[in-house]
C-alpha cells in the first residue's frame, strides 16, 4: 500500500511540475506583441458602461461619459497613456451623458449628442461639448439639430457626420429612430443635412475607412447589416453583413500602417468575446482572437494600429489592449506607444511562487510517506488516504488559482488559450 501511494504521489508531482513550468515558459515568451492577441492593461480608475474613447494626437486617449455605478450618466474624462500604461484624472465633461457620438480634430475632442440622466428615463440631448486637449477645458459650440443617442461620430475632411441614433417614445412624438443624417462643420460650427441612411439605424457602430463611412448595424435578432457611405458622392450601398450578433459592440480601423486596413467589431451582445473582422477592399469578414474578458456596451479606441477596449456591462473597469491580424512588430519606431509587457521582474515572481508551491507538495509527500511507513493498521492508512485526499484538493486549488493568475494578467492570448482558458475554469 505504501509503495503504491508513493508511486502515486510520485506521478502526481512530476504532471504538476510539468504543467507549471510549462506555463512559465510561456510567460517568457509572450513578452512582445504577438499578432492577433490580447493582453490586460491597467484598469481605468472609474469603471463605467457605454462611455466614449477616443485616441488623439498627442498620443493619449480619452475616456468620456458614460453609465457609472448605479446606473447613472457620468461625465468622468480620464486619459490613458499607453506608452506607460497609467491613468490621469482630466476636466469633466459639463453634461453627463452615454451613448454619445465623439470625434477628435486638431487638438480638440467633440463629444455631441448622447443619453441624459439615469439608465431608466432614457433622456436624451443633442448638445455638442468641445474639449481642449492643451488647455485641459471645455466651450460649448452649435448644438445637434435633432436630439438622440446611441449614435456615432464619423470625422470626414474636417467635417463630423452623425447619422441616425434613438430618442424616446411619446406621445407627441412617434419616431423613436430619427433617421437622419447630420452632418457638423467645424470651421464654421453649423450643421447641415445629407442623404440618410436606406434602412434607420440606432446602437450601430462604424469607422472610416478612405473617406467612406462604414455603419455596421443589427436591426432585429437575426438581421444584420453594412452600410458604406461615399461622403463625397452622398451615396449609399450595401456591404456584406458582419457574420455574428454584436448590439452594443465596439469599433475599430487599422489604417494600413502597421497592420493591414480592416474593421474590427470587438464583443456585443449576445456573443460578448467575439471579434469579427472586415476587409473593406474584398467587402469579406474573419474572425480574430476572442477577448480576454467578453462583454457589450463597450467602447474602443485605436492608437498605432493597436486596439484598446474600455469598460462596458460586466467588465466596467477593463482594459484591454488587441494586436490585430498581420500586425508588424518591425514597423514599430523607438519609443513605441505601446508599454512593455509583463517585465522579467514579474516573471520571475511568478516563478517564486510556482516553486513555492512545488517545496509544499514536496514536503507534504515526505511527510506522509514517513507518517505511512509507521503505520500498520488499515483504519491508520485509511485515515492517511483521506489526509493525501484532501491535501491533493488543497494544492489543486493552489496550482488553478496560480494558473488563473497567469492566463488572466501575465500573458498574451489567441484564440486556442481562451477556449482552453474557459474550458478548464468556467466548464
Amino acid at each position: 500500500m505504501v509503495q503504491y501511494m508513493n508511486k502515486l504521489f510520485a506521478v502526481l508531482v512530476v504532471i504538476l511540475t510539468v504543467i507549471l513550468f510549462s506555463q512559465v515558459f510561456l510567460i517568457s515568451a509572450t513578452t512582445e506583441l504577438v499578432e492577433n492577441s490580447w493582453v490586460i492593461r491597467k484598469s481605468m480608475p472609474t469603471g463605467r458602461m457605454s462611455c466614449e474613447s477616443v485616441a488623439a494626437s498627442n498620443g493619449m486617449i480619452y475616456v468620456i461619459g458614460g453609465y457609472a455605478a448605479g446606473l447613472s450618466g457620468g461625465n468622468d474624462n480620464e486619459m490613458y497613456n499607453p506608452a506607460t500604461d497609467t491613468w490621469t484624472t482630466k476636466s469633466s465633461m459639463p453634461t453627463s451623458r452615454s451613448s454619445f457620438g465623439i470625434a477628435t480634430y486638431q487638438g480638440k475632442i467633440y463629444c455631441i449628442g448622447g443619453e441624459g440622466g439615469s439608465f431608466e428615463d432614457g433622456m436624451v440631448t443633442g448638445v455638442n461639448e468641445v474639449y481642449d486637449i492643451a488647455t485641459d477645458t471645455w466651450e460649448t459650440k452649435a448644438s445637434m439639430t435633432t436630439a438622440r443617442g446611441n449614435l456615432c461620430a464619423n470625422l470626414v475632411n474636417g467635417k463630423i457626420y452623425l447619422i441616425g441614433g434613438s430618442k424616446p417614445l411619446n406621445w407627441m412624438d412617434l419616431t423613436p429612430l430619427p433617421n437622419v443624417n447630420e452632418v457638423y462643420d467645424i470651421a464654421s460650427d453649423t450643421w447641415s443635412s445629407r442623404t440618410p441612411s436606406p434602412v434607420a439605424v440606432s446602437s450601430y457602430v462604424s469607422a472610416v475607412v478612405d473617406d467612406k463611412i462604414y455603419v455596421i448595424s443589427q436591426v432585429s435578432e437575426s438581421i444584420m447589416l453594412t452600410l458604406i457611405y461615399d461622403t463625397e458622392a452622398d451615396l449609399w450601398s450595401y456591404g456584406t453583413p458582419c457574420p455574428s450578433s454584436m448590439f452594443g459592440a465596439g469599433i475599430g480601423a487599422t489604417t494600413g500602417e502597421r497592420a493591414p486596413v480592416r474593421i474590427y467589431v470587438i464583443g456585443g451582445n449576445p456573443t460578448f468575446d467575439r471579434v469579427s473582422v472586415y476587409d473593406p477592399n474584398v467587402d469579406t469578414w474573419t474572425w480574430g482572437a476572442v477577448m480576454l474578458t467578453g462583454r457589450y456596451a463597450l467602447s474602443v479606441a485605436v492608437r498605432d494600429d493597436v486596439l484598446y477596449a474600455f469598460g462596458g456591462a460586466g467588465a466596467d473597469d477593463h482594459n484591454e489592449l488587441y494586436v490585430p491580424l498581420g500586425y508588424n512588430t518591425s514597423a514599430l519606431p523607438s519609443g513605441s506607444t505601446v508599454a512593455p509587457l509583463p517585465s522579467d521582474n514579474e516573471t520571475g515572481y511568478t516563478v517564486g511562487i510556482l516553486v513555492a508551491i512545488i517545496v509544499v507538495i514536496a514536503v507534504v509527500g515526505v511527510a506522509i510517506t514517513i507518517v505511512l511507513r509507521g503505520k500498520k493498521t488499515k483504519s491508520a492508512n485509511l485515515t492517511l488516504q483521506r489526509t493525501l485526499l484532501q491535501t491533493t484538493r488543497i494544492i489543486t486549488v493552489l496550482v488553478t488559482k496560480t494558473l488563473r493568475k497567469i492566463l488572466f494578467l501575465n500573458t498574451t492570448t489567441n484564440a486556442t488559450s481562451n477556449y482552453i482558458r474557459y474550458s478548464l475554469f468556467y466548464p
